[in-house]
């Protein structure tokens, strides 16, 4: 099954686990996925080589800092996001709607888009459909993301229904303006259903969504507060009401078994700051759970970090004591390997889902490394 963006390869036999290929201007890419977040067009720490070193396939940037500075009109000046960071792989976008969200004390919502005042400098931003996909544009994003009102996690069912009609009309905008610009004939715009935790308004935005025939879509408005109990429901509903031939994509998510979870329940594209923010406190990710490199017992510790997940190309990666030390010294280069380290491994676990839907036994496969993660372990 195949669309111009996306050919669905095979489908877990147990659970609404996919793989797919998701096609873009910039190459093919296989899902399920994880996208690291490049916010400022970097991805804290790293070179595009080292990303390309560990496996990466797609990046995410973010329209509202990039619009800021260094502007998208420099970037489009000096060839596009893809040639001013370095990258020649895909790049998806997000579209400035969850900044309204996490900077909501500077900014102001109305029919229109949202009205920002700079973190930077407080000067008066705006963005409406018609600027973010003008900046998207500029910057010459495979998949540009609409933009959406994003309620807060607890909020009342008037403004969730307020937040979807929003969402929808702006999306239906988005579209509009990227067929008559020609972006869309190159490249994607993903909608983004919005909902909070009420079930028939997700499938509602899902399904008003789904008339408009984007190339993707997104589930938004889902690690925004609510607890996990909350949030896995949210991403259920939504993805069982989007069009399968399509890819689906959940913002902002998650801890390791939340995406397996989720890949469970359909989704294919996930982004998150987690393996690079947890890194610069000395956190990396590993089989065994989440493993703190400050604790004082890994000052003897010769072996690596996970050497399960390591590439088959690694040569001698550095130790788990070399790397405290980094990070009890304050040296930027503990950040640097943990942040390569946990990205890897966020990546490998993708893999390893890809081939375990394929050989069909995703769900038990899933069920078994969840339960190794979670019960952690005194030797990791």
């Amino acid at each position: 099954m195949a669309s111009p963006c996306f050919t669905l390869l095979a489908r877990d036999p147990a659970s609404s686990a996919r793989r797919g290929r998701l096609h873009t201007a910039h190459g093919d890419v296989e899902t399920p996925i994880f996208m690291p977040v490049g916010t400022q067009a970097t991805v804290k720490g790293l070179q595009p080589r080292d990303l390309r070193d560990v496996g990466t396939q797609i990046l995410l940037g973010n329209t509202y800092h990039l619009h800021l500075r260094p502007t998208s009109e420099r970037i489009a000046a000096l060839g596009g996001l893809h040639t001013f960071m370095g990258w020649n792989g895909p790049i998806l976008t997000d579209s400035g709607g969850f900044q309204a969200f996490s900077l909501a004390k500077l900014c102001k919502t109305s029919d229109d888009g949202i009205a920002f005042r700079s973190h930077l400098d407080g000067s008066p931003v705006f963005l409406g459909p018609r600027e973010v996909m003008g900046i998207q544009a500029n910057l010459g994003s495979d998949i540009a993301m609409v933009i959406d009102e994003c309620p807060p996690a607890g909020c009342s069912r008037e403004v969730a229904e307020k937040a979807v009609e929003r969402t929808v009309r702006w999306a239906g905008d988005c579209h509009r303006i990227a067929t008559e610009s020609g972006f869309l004939a190159k490249q994607h715009v993903f909608a983004i259903v919005q909902g909070g935790r009420f079930a028939d308004l997700r499938t509602a935005c899902a399904a008003r969504l789904a008339e408009l025939d984007f190339p993707g879509y997104a589930i938004g408005g889902v690690s925004v507060g609510e607890p996990e109990a909350e949030m896995l429901p949210q991403v259920e509903v939504s993805a069982a009401a989007l069009p399968v031939a399509k890819p689906r994509y959940v913002m902002g998510v998650g801890t390791p078994p939340q995406l397996l979870r989720m890949i469970a329940a359909g989704a294919d594209m996930f982004d998150c700051v987690m393996p690079s923010r947890e890194a610069r406190h000395g956190v990396a990710f590993t089989v065994n759970g989440r493993m703190n490199l400050k604790n004082q017992r890994f000052r003897d510790d010769a072996r690596p970090l996970c050497p399960e997940t390591l590439p088959q190309d690694s040569g001698a990666w550095p130790t788990r004591a070399y790397i405290r030390h980094l990070v009890i010294a304050g040296e930027m280069l503990g950040g640097i390997l943990l942040t390569l380290h946990n990205i890897r491994f966020f990546l490998r676990l993708m893999e390893t889902a890809r081939h375990h839907i394929e050989k069909g036994d995703f769900l038990s496969w899933s069920a078994a490394w969840m339960e190794r993660y979670e019960r952690g372990s005194d030797d990791s």
